[in-house]
């Protein structure tokens, strides 16, 4: 996992990590948000045919940050599945590894709005959201009560900077002294700007963490195009 960042909220410090994922690992906890499972075959449905092994690619990519984070808990905050018929396509492969992935850690499944009802046959429990010390986790982000903090997914958040003349865009985490904004795991999930008006009210101050092709960057909101 990268160890050269930290973002630091409520006391926690969290690290991001090059797959998407977020770890704490004062609580050995890692976030995962909007994988997005079975996109692929979703699509083929609508005539969009594309490689059919998104879920595949997304678990072999979590199984490999599970073995590197050794974490106690597994929190997915939303969206696993593309869509509530998701689990019945799945490979019989890939859902044995999903299960393994699950049980491997106290695992939590965080309601979202493509999988309102997360199916409950895969190993851990399901939640609408979750407190993790003085954060709540939960899917989609919003106004925030009086001294809340929060971390979700949803946006699919991505930046844009410019460098060496060159505008560079990539998937970001994203956040303020009282949020963090994932991106999204999935493989074909697509990433939204931090500029788009799906972002309007919901971040001050803000700074992104660019996921490069080796290294998270950090960048404040005036960098970012």
């Amino acid at each position: 996992m990268s160890r050269s960042q930290r973002i630091s909220l409520g006391g926690l410090d969290f690290i991001p990590d090059l797959s998407g994922a977020l770890y704490a690992p004062e609580l050995r906890a890692l976030l995962v948000a909007d994988l997005h499972l079975e996109k692929g075959t979703s699509l083929a449905r609508r005539g969009v045919h594309l490689p059919p092994y998104d879920t595949r690619e997304s678990l072999y990519q979590l199984r490999a940050v599970c073995a590197a984070a050794r974490p106690r808990l597994i929190c997915f905050l939303g969206d696993s599945f593309h869509d509530s018929h998701a689990r019945e396509r799945i490979d019989s492969g890939d859902l044995a590894m999903l299960r393994t992935i699950a049980a491997s850690a106290e695992t939590i499944w965080i309601a979202g709005n493509h999988d309102p009802a997360p199916p409950e046959d895969l190993g851990g429990r399901v939640a609408a959201e979750i407190a993790l010390g003085p954060v709540t986790l939960r899917h989609q982000p919003g106004a925030l009560a009086r001294d809340e903090l929060e971390i979700a997914g949803h946006l699919h958040p991505a930046a844009a900077v410019h460098a060496r003349g060159q505008r560079i865009r990539r998937r970001c985490f994203v956040a303020d002294e009282r949020r963090i904004i994932m991106p999204a795991f999935g493989s074909y999930t697509g990433a939204l700007s931090v500029r788009s008006e799906a972002f309007d009210g919901l971040l001050g101050d803000f700074h992104v963490w660019m996921i490069g092709t080796r290294a998270i960057h950090r960048f404040p909101a005036s960098a970012v195009r």
